[in-house]
Order: C-alpha cells, then structure tokens, then sequence
C-alpha cells in the first residue's frame, strides 16, 4: 500500500507536469479480502489491490479532469495532457471558487491495524459459525464477508495536503430452507472485524427464514411499518440530500417552504429523533475532511426532532454570506473512509427511543417489518 511519504512524493511529481494554474488531485489506493460462501460451503477467496489518481486541471475557469492507474511518467504525462486538451474544450464555469489552500485536518481514528491486515485465518471463524449454525437447523447459508484498507491522498497547487487511513468490514448472510420456500437476511458493517458478531446474525437470519415460511398474499391497503436498523439506515441515506441548503432553498426538497424560503427550525419529527454527524465517533469514524476539502467536525442536522441545521457547500455559502458546513455538497460527501472527495456520510448517527426490535414488534397490532430498503 502506499505510504504518505510516497503519496506526497507522487503527487508533487503530478502537480509538477502541468502548467495551468490550478490542479487537484485525489489519490486512492484500496486493498480488498474477502471470502463468498453458498450451500454450506466456500466458494470463493479473494484478494485484490487497486490504484487510482484523479486528475484535474483548471485554467481561466475551463476545467478537464481524467483518472489513472499506471504511476509510470509516460501514463502520467500522457494523463495530464489528455486532461488539459479536455479543459480547452470545456465552458467556463461561473460557480467555480478559487482552490482550497493549506488545511490542519483533524485525526478521526478511522483505522483498525488488525482489521486492515486481515485474511482468509481472521474471516473463516466468522464464515463457520454461520454454515454450522444452518447445517444444524438443516437450512442452507449463503454470504460474503470482506474487509478493506483504504488509503486517500489529496492535493493541489495551492499547497493542500491530506493523507488518511481508513479500515471497514461487513459480513452478510441469506439463510434459506433446503428446498428454497422461505429465506432470511441479516447484516453487519462494523470498522472493526473483530466487532462482526457472527452468531447473532446466523441466529436471526435462521429464526426470520423460520418465521416466513409460509408467505401470505398481502392485500393493499395502509400498514404500519417497523425498519430493521439497515432499512432505516438505507432510507435516512436517501434523505439527506434535501439537507442541502441549496436545494432547499430553491425550492427542491422536502425541507423547501411552500412559497419560499425552508423549514429550517420547524419541528418535522417526533421529538426522540435526532440525526447527526460525528466523524470522531468511535462506532463510526469517517474521513477528516468534507467534500469541499476542509477540515471535518461534528454537525447535527435534526435535534431533537426539529431541523437544526442545513448544509452549505462553498460555492453557497459565499453566496448567501454563510459558513461552509462538513458533507455539503448535495449529498454529504462519500462514504466511509473518505471516497473521492471526502465527506461525511459513514458518520451519520440516527439516534431514536429506547424500546428494543421485539418491543415495536409487539406493539404492532397488524403491520410490516423491513429488512433492507435496498435503494441506492
């Protein structure tokens, strides 16, 4: 993997190749384990590493951007040229805000060495907890457990730098009956890979293939709805863009006012919710810079059931005279580990009642219960 002296060393030859004024550059490198499993047994292990370097280049307001993969001089030459021809052609862009000069950007923990060095030793235990568990209930499991480093690097003419470590793991599982009538999910991404609980994802994938073996047609009609902690996890991810303050403010989101102006401040949800984001939690750190490439820090978005908070992108915030806010550009950045521009997403924390799964079960006199949004 790359190191940070050998990312600075790297990106300053770059920087060094071309002579427009402006150029940015994001760096990644990921290295990726894991190991898929069907009918009770392994089917497939794997290992790969991947580069990649963005490169844009920006002159008199025209921009090109174009990516590699091979850090050889000839693919790098060859890749800023290819990106310049590609600003000449380009309109100037009116919006576009001077580049981002030197930044202190905070340390958010986001690694986990024995996560980050893990192989097929560390993640079979986890994969044979889960075939035992089905084999003795005479099911049949399915799944994929992974884990990843990644490493991000950013860095333009005007003297930015940034460099981050990032770790992450998830297991996933579909248990079925043997002759296939009903099935079970169940899911965990957790930094740590130490932190998977294993048994506790086989035993509730086994008791929901138990509990839907026999499927009723559901008529239609209106229902109340429980969300697994994923489901909701999938659905509160689709609504954070309308916290982008200008689109709600022009009129775009559900946190636009009828008639102008939003509903900043005005309470939108029951007072137990709040949604906030914390890149120096513990349970889920993130990346130390936003979208926009300055320093991260915490933000709550709804307090206590009433919007607190919108999110301004540079380019908005000087605009309407307001202070940029981490994850704003329209859809709070990349996900965990920082993605190509940063962002803040993976340290979104929904926090809500007190009663357990069973408890909103049981106080569900007819309803559904929602595994998995499955949107993107």
């Amino acid at each position: 993997m790359i190191t940070r002296d050998e990312a600075q060393k790297l990106t300053q030859k770059v920087l060094g190749l071309t002579s427009f004024p402006e150029c940015h550059l994001t760096l990644t490198s990921s290295e990726q384990a894991y190991t898929r499993f069907a009918n009770n047994g392994i089917t497939t292990a794997s290992f790969n590493l991947r580069h990649n370097l963005s490169i844009t280049v920006t002159r008199e307001g025209r921009t090109g951007s174009t990516a590699v993969n091979d850090f050889d001089d000839a693919s790098l030459k060859s890749a800023v040229k290819l990106a310049e021809e590609l600003a000449a052609i380009a309109p100037p862009n009116s919006e576009r805000l001077g580049a981002v000069g030197p930044q202190e950007f905070p340390s958010t923990n986001d690694l986990d060495e024995r996560t980050a060095a893990a192989r097929a030793p560390e993640m079979i235990p986890h994969v044979k907890t889960i075939i035992d568990a089905a084999i003795k209930e005479k099911m049949v499991a399915a799944g994929l457990i992974e884990r990843s480093l990644r490493i991000t690097s950013i860095a333009n003419k005007a003297g930015l730098f940034g460099f981050h470590r990032s770790s992450d793991s998830q297991l996933t599982t579909t248990i079925r009956m043997a002759d296939g009538s009903s099935s079970g999910w169940a899911g965990q991404p957790s930094m740590k890979l130490s932190e998977l609980d294993s048994p506790g994802l086989a035993a509730a994938a086994i008791e929901k293939c138990r509990r839907w073996k026999n499927p009723q047609r559901l008529t239609p009609g209106k229902y109340t709805v429980v969300l697994e902690p994923t489901a909701t996890g999938d659905l509160v991810r689709l609504m954070t863009p309308a916290f982008s303050a200008r689109n709600a403010e022009e009129g775009r989101t559900f946190l636009s006012k009828r008639g102008g102006g939003t509903l900043l401040g005005e309470k939108l949800f029951p007072e137990f919710v709040t949604l906030r984001m914390d890149p120096f939690d513990a349970r889920q750190p993130s990346s130390p810079w936003t979208g926009d490439y300055l320093p991260t820090r915490a933000m709550t978005w709804i307090d206590k059931g009433v919007v607190a908070n919108l999110a301004y992108d540079r380019y908005w915030a000087n605009k309407t005279g307001k202070q940029p806010t981490p994850g704003a550009f329209g859809g709070f950045g990349g996900g965990r580990g920082g993605g190509g521009g940063g962002g803040a997403a993976g340290s979104l924390i929904m926090e809500g009642g007190s009663a357990s799964l069973q408890e909103l079960i049981a106080s569900v006199e007819r309803g559904l219960l929602v595994t998995r949004a499955a949107c993107w």
